[in-house]
């Protein structure tokens, strides 16, 4: 049996859209057209794909396996497109770069500094949740990902993950803030419980990590706020809304922000991993990431 993939591509607009109507105007047909085209298809799969559901209609069973192969049938389609495009014009290197939430900014930042040296270099960052950004990058719809932890062992995602750095996290917070304590409250790190705390949110390894070390050091502190982007934390910590923690990398970029202090240096640490796909392996901003030094990076100034 030969499929007829444009028959699945109507099918696959039809399941999109909700119903035949919806999707005969998307494909500037009419609905008895599509309507036929479709049965084609369930006729020579032997398989019924779609059900009736009130004025539109739902996948069967077998309509949701034929849907979610199809999504990725079409969507490596249109990634061929925009590479061919991309071949043609010769002019643009296009880097596609996933960030999960909780990921220091600060710090992809200066990971990404050799990166933004290379010639006609065209970055998208694509922000979102670590696991959906994974199944991007297995579908090559991303060229790598950096994340604060690897890439999870399944052999059907072909992934791979290499540390890239790794750094100690220190604690700043506004000049003007940090004037207001006494001089018998200011020692580190219990001057952290005088003060409103900014942190990353629930779901990241660094704020467990920081849960963890807090009740070690037995601080009890005061949250007054907490963030996914550090690079938007250090910013509500710059108006005084308080102290914050940033990786000893991404601290570099702080220097910029007028009024931010240190107040000191925790031994927790943070790693960020390049997770990529065996395509992307020679990628020319994933080979500069990889091996700009052949280890690892530390920054634990």
């Amino acid at each position: 049996m030969n499929l007829n993939y444009r028959h699945l591509y109507y099918f696959w607009v039809v399941a999109r859209e909700g119903g035949f109507s919806k999707a005969a105007n998307r494909l500037d047909m009419a609905v008895q057209t599509v309507s036929a085209q479709v049965r084609e298809l369930e006729s020579s799969l032997g398989q019924q794909l779609l059900k009736p559901s009130g004025r539109g209609v739902v996948l069967s069973e077998a309509g949701q396996t034929a849907y979610r192969r199809a999504e990725e049938i079409f969507q490596l389609g249109s990634t061929l497109i925009e590479e061919l495009a991309q071949v043609g014009a010769q002019s643009v290197l296009r880097f596609s770069l996933g960030l999960p939430d909780g990921v220091s900014k600060l710090a992809v930042h200066r990971l990404l500094e050799p990166v933004l040296q290379l010639p006609n270099l065209r970055l998208l960052c694509h922000e979102g949740e670590f696991d959906p950004l994974i199944g991007e990058l297995a579908m090559h719809q991303l060229d790598a990902v950096i994340a604060n932890q690897p890439a999870p062992a399944n052999p059907n995602l072909r992934l791979f993950s290499h540390k890239i750095a790794s750094s100690h996290i220190h604690w700043y917070g506004p000049e003007a803030l940090l004037g207001k304590l006494k001089p018998s409250q200011a020692d580190f790190p219990g001057c952290l419980s005088q003060l409103p705390i900014l942190l990353p949110t629930t779901h990241t390894p660094l704020r467990h990590a920081l849960d963890r070390w807090f009740e070690t050091e037995h601080l009890h502190v005061h949250i007054s706020g907490e963030f996914e982007d550090s690079a938007l934390m250090s910013l509500f910590a710059m108006q005084g809304m308080g102290v914050f923690p940033v990786s000893a990398l991404g601290a570099e970029d702080l220097k910029a922000m007028p009024g931010l202090l240190c107040l000191g240096t925790t031994q927790l640490g943070e790693d960020l991993y390049l997770i990529n796909t065996r395509r992307a392996r020679q990628h020319p901003a994933v080979l500069l990431m990889l091996h700009p030094a052949g280890s690892p990076a530390k920054f634990d100034g």
